[in-house]
């Protein structure tokens, strides 16, 4: 599937039921954000996402995503944060009327840590589990079809958005749009790319409605699927135990910054 971040595979990893994955990256993200000791709330289940990936032969696709959409993230809030954090009384550097404080860096690397621990649990659901599969599981397990389909859908439009996207970049490159070089010229070419790909994807609103109803979406009787999503009970019991896990961890990271500076 070009264009999606779904990579095509018989590992391990592809073959768990896709609320499996689905449940630990949930309990990861919950872990990350709300759970007790930042630094290690944060850095733990990304480090048990990427030994995942790794066991599955797909950490180094996962890096160099992540790695490409953290990179220029990780520059400004190290500079923000180094620079302007309210909090920074430890001078680790001095330019001129400006200091970098040890806070501020701090706080950025504890951010940088949490975003890039997020995208690993993420791309662990994303990189090993069909869009359609994902639905289909939703679905399964009783959820209505039009929130799993809302939930599953920005999945399977990527691919098609993507060659829309390259698509008119060519057509308008063959008029002699200039979608290279300075700052300026880019965004000139902004709107001669985003109109086209807006208006289109307006059109196609209506036409993938139309489809999905031909194809009895909105009925109310049962569905069935050319494919069966093995599920076994050791996998619904990791579910349970992940998202109790999580939880607990929740309670216990709220109590300790509730009550840990008393």
């Amino acid at each position: 599937m070009p264009y999606s971040l779904y990579l095509p595979g018989n590992s391990w990893l592809h073959r768990l039921h896709p609320l499996t994955k689905l449940a630990f990256s949930l309990a990861a993200a919950v872990i990350i954000f709300a759970g007790p000791g930042e630094w290690l709330s944060a850095a733990l289940p990304g480090l048990l996402a990427m030994l995942l990936l790794w066991r599955a032969g797909l950490a180094w696709h996962v890096a160099s995503v992540s790695f490409r959409l953290l990179a220029l993230l990780s520059c400004v809030l190290f500079l923000v944060h180094g620079f302007f954090n309210p909090h920074n009384q430890t001078i680790l550097l001095a330019l001129g009327p400006f200091a970098i404080g040890v806070e501020g860096l701090a706080f950025a690397a504890l951010v940088v840590l949490r975003l890039a621990a997020t995208l690993f649990a993420s791309l662990l659901l994303v990189v090993a589990t069909h869009p359609a599969h994902l639905v289909q599981a939703l679905a399964e397990a009783r959820l209505p079809y039009g929130l799993a389909y809302l939930l599953g859908s920005p999945l399977l439009l990527l691919p098609q958005i993507a060659r829309r996207v390259q698509a008119i970049r060519d057509a308008q490159q063959a008029r002699g749009l200039e979608t290279q070089g300075s700052l300026l010229q880019r965004a000139r070419a902004l709107f001669p790319l985003a109109a086209p790909l807006i208006f289109s994807a307006l059109v196609d609103v209506e036409e993938r409605s139309l489809a999905l109803e031909v194809r009895g979406f909105s009925a109310h009787h049962p569905k069935t699927s050319l494919k069966e999503l093995a599920d076994t009970p050791p996998q619904r019991l990791a579910r349970w135990v992940m998202l109790l896990l999580a939880g607990l961890l929740f309670i216990a990271g709220v109590w300790s910054r509730t009550y840990g500076g008393r």
